[in-house]
């Protein structure tokens, strides 16, 4: 079972300021949400391969990394895994149950000891029954991701394996929008779950890895990809630099 929430203190809230206002989404939210969502706050920790929910799990709130890793997945009948997102700081998640009142959909887990910040669902029903004006915000959250969902199912369909990896690696140094590669270069994500993630075999994602550093635009080290230029990776997928 997952540790519960502490709630934030002033100083710790004014100490996480600097990495969620570096995030897209936060920044750009009206400030006094901003303030909103501080107040409402805990922080909670999790251990490396420890879950934070399951796929049926009621909502619990909305969640932000602010340190270390979580892997969202699903898993068939069978036991096989699909990689879906790969979520460091500042990444916000688990809006879907907030629009929809339902169960969470997938299943959430720390890849290595993590803090999350947990808005809590019934803090941010009262904060969005007070202030409707809100839910524009936590839509513009929602839409970004079904942006990304839609590039990466088009990448899927269409694009050849050496450019739907590029796309998929360059989303997630990216932060999937929310512009966190500057700050982290390393992206710590294993090469078989990389390739589930694009539907590839390890071999064949080991080998467009190769000439991605042949090329001089990732560098493989141990435990992950180092991000070398940006802006080719971005030029590999078909995307503006």
């Amino acid at each position: 079972m997952s540790n519960a929430a502490v709630r934030l203190s002033p100083g710790a809230r004014a100490a996480h300021l600097p990495l969620l206002r570096g995030g897209r989404w936060f920044r750009s939210a009206a400030p006094a949400l901003q303030a909103a969502l501080l107040d409402a706050a805990g922080e909670r920790r999790l251990a490396g391969g420890e879950r934070l929910f399951a796929r049926g799990d009621a909502a619990d709130g909305l969640y932000c990394v602010l340190d270390g890793a979580l892997r969202v997945s699903g898993v068939a009948e069978s036991g096989k895994e699909a990689l879906l997102l790969f979520l460091e700081p500042p990444a916000w998640f688990g809006e879907i149950a907030l629009f929809d009142g339902g169960p969470r959909t997938h299943d959430a887990w720390a890849v290595d000891a993590c803090t999350l910040l947990q808005v809590p669902q019934d803090a941010l029903n009262a904060l969005l029954r007070a202030h409707p004006e809100y839910w524009r915000d936590l839509g513009l959250l929602l839409a970004d991701k079904l942006r990304l969902a839609f590039v990466a199912l088009e990448g899927m369909t269409l694009m050849p394996a050496p450019m739907r990896l590029a796309q998929r690696i360059a989303m997630i140094a990216d932060g999937y929008g929310e512009g966190a590669a500057a700050g982290r270069p390393l992206i710590r994500i294993p090469q078989d779950q990389l390739a589930q993630m694009v539907a590839l075999s390890r071999q064949t994602t080991n080998q467009i890895l190769r000439e991605l550093a042949a090329q001089g635009v990732v560098r493989l080290r141990r435990g992950g990809i180092e991000i070398v230029d940006l802006a080719a990776l971005r030029a590999c997928a078909g995307a503006p630099a």
